[in-house]
């Protein structure tokens, strides 16, 4: 990036481009080492990243970035949150964070002791520091997200973390050979802004959401557990990613961020206990012969719920949200693909 500016101060970005995809392949490994990690501070991920070396495109690298940040875990995944300063305060010298946090550039006073307060609290609560990716946001709604995040458990906020901090090492990884990525595409004038959006949305999780319509009753199921799990491919291992409740309108808000590079998704209704409340469990019911004569039979009839469980099994795109509405009775259900 060429500086206009006199002020030699600040250090030129990084991850400004120069590199390309060419010399990343072809550098020396500390030296190759070196400049992954100014894209991610794990030195295990930069040395993942650079076992797979060389790399036929950019979507390669992007997909090997991913690999890593999957993999990470204990300290290699605390070193790589340690290299992300709060959000409202790049470290002085740091042109990538600055750049990556710029919508708080513009924020009040007010906004920037609100990110203060909550930074301080959300790490007192999981001991390491807020990430979100940055790029794009406000700094409202940097601050709507710290606020909610304060609600999970800590291993569900690590993996929403470690979400983000894959969102962030594939624009970074992006940024990082821009140059070369910018011919390739026989776009060379792309701006800065033009190569961030496009590494962000490159592959964006898909998202999920749900409610449950209790067609016996012609209302919304409430208090139903539905646990969430996803998979990168129909030959991989279903990952937990964690439960919700419905709530008193049947839909659950709070479902867990689904992983970069998922493409199947299940959900799972845990129905037998709202269904059993909802119905009771049995009834008793009189078969007479007729004319007032004594009962010919007396028989009981369960209504205990049929199917104790619903599970959902569909395929996602990145980028696009999913709304899968459950439609339930004690003795069927129906799912669908809702708006």
């Amino acid at each position: 990036m060429t500086s206009t500016s006199s002020d030699t101060s600040v250090p030129p970005d990084p991850l400004s481009g120069s590199w390309g995809l060419v010399r990343l392949n072809a550098a020396p490994g500390p030296e190759a080492l070196a400049a992954l990690r100014d894209v991610c501070a794990s030195t295990a991920w930069g040395n993942a990243v650079l076992a797979r070396r060389p790399y036929a495109g950019v979507a390669d690298l992007l997909a090997a970035g991913d690999t890593a940040t999957a993999g990470l875990d204990g300290e290699d995944l605390a070193e790589a949150m340690a290299g992300h300063p709060p959000i409202g305060r790049p470290r002085p010298g740091d042109p990538t964070s600055a750049r990556e946090q710029r919508g708080m550039t513009d924020a009040s006073e007010r906004l920037r002791a609100e990110m203060l307060e909550l930074n301080l609290a959300y790490q007192e609560r999981f001991g390491h520091v807020f990430l979100i990716c940055a790029t794009g946001a406000t700094g409202e709604q940097m601050r709507d997200a710290i606020e909610e995040r304060l609600g999970h458990t800590p291993e569900r906020e690590r993996e929403i973390a470690r979400t983000e901090l894959g969102k962030i090492n594939r624009i970074r990884l992006t940024r990082l050979v821009t140059t070369e990525a910018a011919t390739e595409e026989a776009t060379e004038e792309a701006t800065e802004e033009q190569a961030e959006a496009a590494a962000e949305n490159a592959e964006t999780p898909a998202s999920v959401s749900t409610h449950i319509l209790d067609t016996s009753l012609g209302r919304p199921a409430s208090g139903v557990p539905v646990a969430l799990a996803a998979r990168g491919g129909p030959d991989a291992s279903w990952v937990a990613l964690g439960a919700s409740k419905t709530d008193g309108d049947g839909r659950c808000k709070d479902l867990p961020t689904l992983p970069a590079g998922t493409v199947q998704v299940r959900l799972e209704f845990d129905t037998d206990v709202y269904l059993a409340a909802a119905t009771g469990t049995a009834t008793t019911t009189t078969i007479t012969a007729g004319n007032g004569t004594p009962p010919a039979e007396t028989r009981q009839q369960h209504t205990s719920p049929f199917f104790p469980e619903v599970a959902v099994t569909f395929r996602v795109t990145p980028g696009e949200h999913y709304h899968v509405p459950l439609l339930l009775n004690p003795f069927g259900y129906s799912v669908y693909r809702g708006s």
